[in-house]
């Protein structure tokens, strides 16, 4: 599993806006947080139903392409291509562009941008995850999967760094935690059932999946989560939130922080409670770079919001990121 988040994906807001030709499978395919499904032998009126993003057999000149906002703006280190299930219908090679337009721009906005490659025309095998690695270092908010000429991908995937613009909470309370403002999973103990980047995902949580769940410890302990914070800051408030988890909760919690090597408590070991949303204030007024949440013994956190400020100095180094 690639430790970093995928930057498309529709769990977190992505969205495919465009195709040039969906002929035999909807665009919006591409970017389904699920994965991917396939029933030989099932037709509708338009031929074999797939779990992806199909066009028609090319007649002509060019190639078919595909639009998607990204969920969460950032740099890319690496892309996944997903032909799953398309084994004599899949493109021979595809391409992936880049483009920067901020705020909220139409359409017309998005397809008139610059767009920079991303990944050269690269070969592609059917019915298998193609990966390439990607080197640019800029912040983009929408790729461009291009097909060469046409043909079927069931997923594509965009792994990298998130990068949000600092303007849009400066001045605010900031859940340092969020993946989207940054926060990642360093390590968890226990990934079992789910995986441990589903408890800084935005939103509320839609079930017991959508969350982070370890299997059931049969050995002395406890299990753990290690996030990275989105920079350095001072954390206020912190949300323990165990809803849908009803007979499989933490029974109690701690949360343990991090300013370089310097090690520190947050929150005492504290009882919980099943499909609750917990709020503790923190009083600690310590800046810190990363945090544990300790579970005991085991069991499942939808969410961990960690709310605080960053320090200017964290703040400036965010503005660096954005404007560079």
């Amino acid at each position: 599993m690639n430790p970093l988040p995928d930057l498309a994906a529709r769990a977190l807001g992505g969205a495919v806006l465009a195709a040039n030709d969906e002929s035999f499978a909807a665009k919006d395919h591409l970017i389904a947080p699920y994965p991917v499904a396939h029933h030989p032998r099932t037709f509708d009126h338009r031929g074999q139903i797939y779990d992806g993003w199909e066009t028609r057999r090319s007649r002509t000149e060019g190639h078919d392409w595909a639009v998607v906002r990204l969920a969460v703006p950032g740099i890319a280190h690496h892309a996944v291509v997903d032909t799953a299930h398309f084994t004599g219908n899949h493109p021979p090679r595809v391409s992936i562009d880049a483009a920067r337009v901020d705020g909220h721009p139409s359409l017309a906005e998005v397809l008139a941008a610059a767009w920079e490659p991303l990944v050269p025309v690269s070969e592609v095998k059917g019915d298998h995850p193609n990966e390439y690695r990607v080197h640019s270092g800029r912040r983009y908010t929408h790729v461009r999967l291009n097909l060469h000429p046409d043909g079927g991908v069931a997923r594509l995937r965009l792994h990298g760094t998130p990068v949000p613009d600092p303007a849009l909470f400066a001045d605010l309370p900031l859940d340092l935690a969020a993946l989207v403002n940054g926060g990642s999973v360093i390590d968890a103990s226990n990934a079992f059932y789910s995986d441990p980047a589903g408890a800084i995902r935005p939103g509320l949580a839609a079930n017991q999946a959508d969350g982070w769940e370890t299997a059931r410890r049969r050995t002395p302990g406890h299990e753990w989560l290690d996030l990275r914070l989105a920079g350095r800051g001072v954390v206020r408030v912190a949300e323990l939130d165990t809803t849908h988890f009803k007979h499989n909760a933490p029974s109690a919690a701690s949360l343990d922080a991090h300013d370089g090597s310097e090690a520190f408590e947050l929150l005492p070991r504290t009882p919980l409670q099943p499909d609750t949303v917990h709020r503790f204030a923190i009083l600690t007024a310590r800046p810190a770079t990363s945090v544990r949440l300790n579970i005991f013994p085991d069991g499942g956190m939808a969410r961990l919001r960690l709310y605080g400020r960053l320090t200017d100095e964290a703040l400036a180094a965010m503005r660096e990121r954005f404007e560079a």
